[in-house]
């Protein structure tokens, strides 16, 4: 099962943003503990190749890890060279995918527009992120933007959470990115680790409920 495939079955990935390194160790812990297999670490996250690094080694056999906000291609350059399972931007960027292609590293675009995920697919992208999906209208956007670029894997980034996954999901989303609303700060900063693991037990339970219902 190669990395995309893996995705769709899983369908969660956690983002960390910004978290300490300090902590990060914990907050990776209470994920994984969780149940999330996939997790964005994004490059304004201190000492981010590091970290992925680290749990690459920690988390080979639980965990792809990938990094995020990936700007340029010395950016990625940076992240394939530090282990980086896959790619994610917030932007399309068709230099990103063409370094990420040579070295047979997933790309996934940020798009919002029907043009954009042309272009992204055009590049060579095998699935893009449609972001910043609250903003541009939730379950209700992906569903229409779907209903001509239904072939495209589309994952859903951007105030997505507890609330709205499920019908993100059933709105035809490949997989869905997941930030603060799990990654949440201020469990972090208070050390209740605990909540965290509870909600990703949570979300990764619906997913399963949407997966037997199909």
């Amino acid at each position: 099962m190669n990395i995309l495939e893996r995705l769709n079955k899983e369908k969660i990935m956690a983002m960390i943003r910004g978290v300490h390194p300090g902590v990060g160790d914990r907050t990776v812990e209470a994920l994984v503990q969780g149940g999330i297999r996939f997790l964005e670490v994004t490059t304004n996250t201190e000492g981010v190749y590091t970290l992925v690094e680290r749990w690459r080694k920690a988390y080979g056999r639980d965990l792809l890890i990938g990094v995020g906000t990936v700007l340029d291609a010395e950016m990625a350059r940076q992240a394939i060279d530090a282990g980086a399972q896959f790619i994610v931007s917030p932007n399309l960027d068709e230099e990103v995918i063409a370094y990420g292609a040579r070295n047979q590293v997933d790309v996934y675009p940020g798009v919002m527009t029907p043009t954009e995920i042309v272009r992204a697919v055009k590049a060579g992208a095998k699935a893009v992120k449609v972001f910043p999906t609250g903003s541009l209208g939730g379950a209700a956007y992906l569903k229409e933007i779907r209903a001509p670029l239904d072939h495209v894997p589309m994952i859903a980034s951007g105030s997505v959470g507890l609330h709205n996954i499920r019908e993100i999901l059933e709105a035809g989303a490949f997989a869905v990115g997941i930030g603060g609303n799990l990654v949440n700060r201020h469990w972090i900063e208070s050390g209740n680790f605990v909540a965290m693991q509870k909600l990703a037990q949570e979300l990764v339970h619906i997913v399963t409920d949407l997966r037997e219902v199909r």
